[in-house]
């Protein structure tokens, strides 16, 4: 068995040594030069690394994997010096010459151990910022993709992770649910294992079969989620999403994403499953054709694009012989031929075969409905009925009427049971399937064999979901998330993310942006300005005074900490990135190509609106007033009344409401005034570095399709919360 490792050699008069990379084998050494020259105390003897220097580390890495792989797959049992040389030294020259491999200086320091994962819904990159702010022991994030639909999610993160941080992060700016996405998100990893996937898909893709759907372009959003977990197979996977999801359709909802989660399978343990099908079959063959239904569906699992459209009208094909065989029976020639119900049953077949068009069409009029804006209106409802009857849940549902109207002989009545659940099987989800087959085993008295497979069938295991409050994990925000956290079944599974701080801790509104309050309205500032609280605030300063307290970076309270302020200010990232570039703030993509157009400044996204006097009293008085209900008889006296619904006055002792994407939904609790974008940012726990890039706002129509800064911020996972997560996971991660 060879070993395969890296040797320093002798320092020539500038005190640098070429590394070469050392074979041994049965007593024999072979030494090869990696092209490489380090410094006496840069080289780590240990690790095998050159300190602080990911680049080489990686070239070396790859290095020895290579080598490795070149002596574990090779056929001969007997390979000459001449030959690993040569072998290694194309290694070391392909890698070193090629165009498409770049050795670059990277910023990152060597870590011991990194966890890929990519961020797929992931607007501005509160995920990402958090994954990457988490460290435990010698364990970090490799962030390696992300995935949104808009360009200035695209601008945001290109600007922050590849340029500000140096990442060779890929981002892929495509809708989820188009066909070709998982092939070009496949392309973009480049054979890349990923560990953990994160993401929110909006709760609009929430949706119950046989239920009156909205059907916008967010409604399959989630199965196409769940479709890529399916395929990549993660350690772990995270869904956040709105508290609502929980008691959403009384509770269905939730269950519904649970079955799906359930329903991805090992499919390793798949044939112990067929194995065990099969043996029920001898016990009865009367169970014959349902349990090769069963088969059939199962290996759905395992296939995706033509292959699994060509396992689908196989199935139907299938079903539809076992109906024309039994249609003579039931039926004479005439009646066969001029039957509604027949022919109905006949149809639904053709329709069943081609469930793959079908959907392309329901695509491009959810597309079509999104562009004519038919919503509330007439239309609505027989577009609505229209897109539910094209779906399979329905079609079978429309077949199972038409064979309720046969009035079968009661000696074929188990054959048209079989067929209608043949049906049913077709278009359940496999942890229906699985119920059902667990029932099924009982009638074989094989329960407890059959739950002894489905224990190593199920690739997931999941707790049930639990609410996350924002405020717990330094985020001074009372923000609730619900989070379901899945973990494949060789790992531990996580039930909750324990708080890090206790109640009177948390980081209050005053502490994130007290500092930021040298700006009146319809200004903006890129440089800090001191704030001379006993000049701003007179009586109340003692007070405010004592909110400001030190913490560590996840908000716990400690003397040796630094403010929260302070933290946004020289950020999270824990020095892990000690060539971060200055922050850079530009409009759209050409301007960021264009590198003289870069002007770098400590402070950004920091601008008020332009207010005019009407709207500065009326927020006047509502601040002085304390309450916008209680406002109202003051502004109608004064003239300045509103159809707004609401506002929030923020509170600087406290926690702000949840931050969402509407700017003048709050008024500053000292200024009456909507806040800024990089006010919105700190009470989210984004960093001051961290730069929303693009438009400011936007309005009308336009927030259908554009994501400006207020909306990358209101729509974002706060980092801090994001942090906590991932630090769990890195806890306890194999």
């Amino acid at each position: 068995m060879a070993t395969v490792n890296f040797y320093r050699d002798k320092s020539d008069k500038k005190g640098f040594a070429p590394i070469h990379l050392v074979i041994r084998c049965k007593g024999k050494q072979i030494k090869i030069a990696t092209g490489e020259k380090v410094n006496l105390v840069e080289w780590d003897i240990d690790n095998q690394c050159v300190k602080g220097r990911e680049s080489i580390n990686n070239y070396f890495f790859y290095l020895k994997k290579e080598t490795e792989s070149f002596f574990n797959n090779s056929h001969k049992k007997d390979l000459t010096v001449s030959e690993i040389k040569k072998q290694v030294s194309s290694l070391v020259e392909c890698y070193r010459s090629s165009n498409e491999v770049k050795i670059i200086e990277d910023s990152e320091p060597f870590y011991g151990q990194k966890i890929t994962f990519i961020d797929l819904f992931a607007g501005a990159g509160g995920f990402s910022e958090g994954f990457l702010q988490a460290e435990q022991k010698n364990k970090i994030f490799d962030f390696i993709l992300a995935s949104d639909i808009n360009e200035n999610c695209e601008l945001t993160h290109v600007v922050r992770y590849n340029h500000q941080l140096g990442l060779g992060t890929q981002f892929l700016k495509q809708d989820i649910t188009e066909s070709d996405f998982l092939n070009n998100l496949l392309e973009k990893l480049e054979g890349q294992k990923v560990d953990v996937i994160c993401g929110g898909p909006p709760c609009q893709s929430f949706s119950l079969a046989g239920k009156r759907k909205k059907f916008d372009k967010k409604d399959d959003l989630f199965s196409h989620y769940i479709d890529v977990i399916s395929h990549l197979r993660p350690k772990y996977f995270i869904m956040e999403n709105v508290k609502g999801i929980l008691t959403k359709e009384n509770g269905r909802i939730k269950e519904m994403i649970l079955s799906q989660i359930r329903s991805i399978i090992d499919f390793n343990e798949l044939p112990k499953l067929i194995i065990f099908l099969n043996h029920l079959k001898k016990i009865d063959n009367g169970y014959s054709f349902l349990i090769d239904c069963y088969i059939q569906r199962l290996q759905f699992e395992k296939s995706n694009g033509n292959e699994l459209s060509l396992l689908k009208e196989r199935y139907i094909n299938n079903v539809e012989q076992k109906f024309k065989n039994l249609l003579p029976k039931i039926a004479d020639y005439k009646t066969s031929k001029t039957d509604e119900s027949i022919g109905t049953i006949r149809h639904g077949f053709n329709l069943l075969k081609r469930i793959k068009e079908l959907r392309a069409i329901k695509k491009q009029v959810i597309i079509e409905k999104s562009v004519c804006d038919i919503d509330n209106d007439f239309f609505v409802e027989k577009f609505n009925d229209f897109l539910s009857f094209i779906e399979p849940e329905s079609i079978i549902g429309v077949i199972g009427l038409a064979f309720n109207n046969l009035k079968s002989p009661k000696d074929y009545k188990k054959d048209v049971e079989d067929i209608s659940s043949s049906l049913q099987i077709f278009s359940q989800t496999i942890d229906e399937c699985l119920n059902s087959l667990n029932q099924l085993s009982v009638k074989f008295n094989k329960k407890e064999e059959f739950e002894e497979i489905l224990s190593e069938l199920r690739l997931y295991n999941i707790d049930e979901p639990f609410v996350a409050l924002a405020s717990n994990y330094g985020v001074p925000q009372n923000r609730e998330r619900v989070l379901f956290i899945g973990c494949r079944k060789d790992q531990k599974l996580i039930k909750e993310i324990p708080s890090s701080l206790k109640h009177n801790e948390k980081v209050t509104v005053f502490e994130a942006i007290y500092d930021l309050d040298f700006i009146g309205n319809d200004e903006e500032s890129h440089t800090y300005s001191t704030v001379d609280l006993f000049e701003k605030y007179n009586g109340s300063a003692e007070y405010l005074k004592e909110l400001l307290k030190k913490r560590n970076v996840d908000g716990r309270v400690s003397e040796t900490g630094k403010s929260y302020s302070e933290w946004s200010k020289t950020g999270r990232l824990n020095g892990r990135f000690a060539n971060i570039k200055q922050p850079l703030y530009v409009r759209n993509i050409e301007e960021f190509n264009n590198p003289l157009q870069h002007i770098p400044t400590p402070l950004n996204n920091h601008k008020t609106s332009k207010q005019n006097d009407d709207v500065v009293k009326r927020l006047e008085i509502i601040l002085n007033t304390g309450d916008y209900d209680k406002a109202k008889v003051n502004l109608r006296k004064e003239g300045l009344d509103s159809e707004k619904r609401n506002y929030n006055i923020l509170k600087p002792d406290s926690q702000s409401p949840t931050v969402m994407t509407i700017p003048d939904d709050y008024i500053h609790y000292s200024n009456p005034r909507a806040l800024t974008v990089r006010e919105m940012a700190r009470l989210q726990s984004f960093d001051d570095s961290f730069v929303f890039q693009g438009k400011r706002s936007t309005g009308g129509n336009k927030r259908k399709d554009e994501v400006p800064q207020f909306t990358l911020v209101g729509n974002a996972v706060p980092p801090l919360l994001a942090r906590a997560v991932a630090v769990e996971i890195l806890k306890v991660i194999k």
